[in-house]
């Protein structure tokens, strides 16, 4: 499924780089990280709850653009071995770089139309090997050092109001200035990222603004539908009834393991996600919990297939050599809560049947994470966030056996695994505002058991800086 442009990619390259340029002279409002929803910095094809600013007119079209640059630089660890996809011992440093316009229109009642063109350079740690909880959530998994530019998302967002209070919506990326019911339902069709849509996490989504690990901004153990850029297509529905949201969607898978190409055939291979959203307050604070489920249907490797042709051939073990018609299925569950004008804490716990290979995120088969927002308002800085936070990721029990007899994942590889341990990770980020729409961050994360090997066990240090600038 394609769509047809005019604009080669070397001219939306350069676009977007004047755009990202621009940024540093024209800024934009930036939104308080520890409201409940994320209307301004985020790129979600939900509509949200936030009640705006006072403001109630709506608008048919807007124009927004981001720019983040994320530099890293990894310290060297004691390792006793190397394998062929393990995470270098040395010290090296990776980098990403985005640029995203969103374009939104509205051309009839209820019905609104959204296109990102973006672009991305990247340079991953080791080749993007030995790591579940992956350093920064901007990394791509087909990236490169020269830049690409490509559709990230283009979808239509079609509202039915059923009636309720109403609701009126800010103007922000992928967000139009809407009045809204809060009983209604919401139709998207289209490409995006699930993660826009389903455990849209108010302090631990968005890898531009805050955490940046792969094990902190959703679920470790989802395997979402996705394409090596994290986009997909299909459709979901959310009806929201007052305090409750009721999500269900269907989107395509790719046609191989973190491939590049979708697999068109949705009625057969598919990414299927359920999601119940409950809003409540303790007192006058508000907090959030959200159950998932999902299943997914793909042509995938089984763990337990590749081990026992291994033993028969008296080989190493290759999910590629197994391959069939297989499902995975998971949950996932996450709390929010707010403990003051300034404080927010949440709480993560997923799992998934991963007998069959990681096809679309991370080797990850459960996890268990938290964390910490606090806003500067106590020290002065109002504007400014600090983020800490910890995760806990592990294998089932064929994933571990599989790589410990020399198999290879889509990310990890020591060559052998005898002595298996959780990886962990801890995480502080600080986003300190330059001036309006501009932001540097400084990032730390300490990972304990990379490939959960606690040969290997580290801890590797790994510091950052990122820079973000809107418009």
């Amino acid at each position: 499924m394609k769509i047809q442009t005019r604009i080669s990619r070397t001219s939306l390259s350069l676009w977007l780089l004047w755009l990202g340029a621009t940024a540093c002279v024209t800024p934009i409002h930036a939104q308080d990280a520890l409201t409940t929803t994320d209307v301004d910095r985020s790129p979600t094809p939900s509509p949200p709850r936030s009640k705006g600013n006072g403001d109630t007119r709506e608008e048919n079209f807007n124009i927004h653009a981001q720019t983040t640059y994320v530099y890293q630089n990894k310290h060297g660890f004691s390792a006793p071995y190397t394998g062929p996809q393990s995470l270098s011992a040395t010290p090296e440093y990776s980098y990403t770089w985005t640029a995203t316009a969103y374009i939104g229109a509205r051309f009839w009642t209820g019905g609104e139309l959204y296109l990102d063109p973006e672009v991305v350079v990247g340079r991953p740690l080791s080749h993007l090997f030995g790591l579940a909880s992956i350093q920064n959530g901007e990394i791509q998994k087909n990236g490169g050092t020269r830049p690409r530019g490509y559709w990230a998302r283009w979808f239509l967002r079609q509202t039915f109001n059923l009636g309720g209070d109403s609701t009126h919506v800010d103007d922000g990326p992928n967000q139009l200035a809407s009045n809204y019911d809060s009983r209604r339902f919401v139709m998207t069709l289209g490409k995006i990222t699930l993660t826009d849509l389903f455990e849209k996490n108010t302090y631990a989504n968005d890898p531009r603004t805050q955490f940046l690990n792969w094990a902190l901004i959703t679920h470790g153990a989802w395997d979402y539908a996705a394409d090596a850029r994290a986009y997909t297509i299909g459709g979901a529905g959310e009806l929201y009834w007052d305090n409750w949201v009721f999500r269900v969607g269907r989107f395509m898978q790719p046609k191989v393991a973190n491939g590049t190409t979708l697999n068109e055939n949705i009625g057969r291979y598919h990414g299927d996600e359920v999601e119940v959203e409950h809003d409540y307050k303790l007192g006058d604070l508000p907090g959030l919990v959200r159950v998932l489920a999902f299943r997914n249907h793909e042509l995938a490797g089984s763990y337990t297939d590749a081990l026992a042709l291994a033993q028969a051939t008296n080989s190493l073990p290759d999910v590629n050599a197994v391959l069939k018609p297989s499902s995975k299925v998971g949950w996932g569950v996450s709390f929010e809560q707010r403990l003051g004008n300034d404080v927010g804490v949440f709480l993560r716990a997923s799992g998934a049947n991963d007998r069959i290979e990681e096809f679309t995120f991370t080797e990850i088969d459960n996890d268990l994470s938290a964390g910490v927002s606090i806003n500067g308002t106590s020290w002065g800085r109002s504007e400014d966030v600090l983020g800490v936070a910890f995760s806990t990721t592990g294998l089932n029990r064929q994933h571990r056996e599989y790589l410990a007899a020399g198999g290879l994942g889509g990310f990890l590889g020591d060559g052998q695994l005898s002595h298996y341990a959780r990886e962990e990770v801890l995480e502080a980020y600080y986003n300190y505002r330059l001036f309006k729409g501009v932001e540097i961050s400084p990032d730390v994360q300490l990972i304990r058991n990379p490939g959960y090997n606690a040969d290997r066990r580290g801890p590797v240090f790994i510091g950052g800086i990122r820079l973000h600038l809107e418009i």
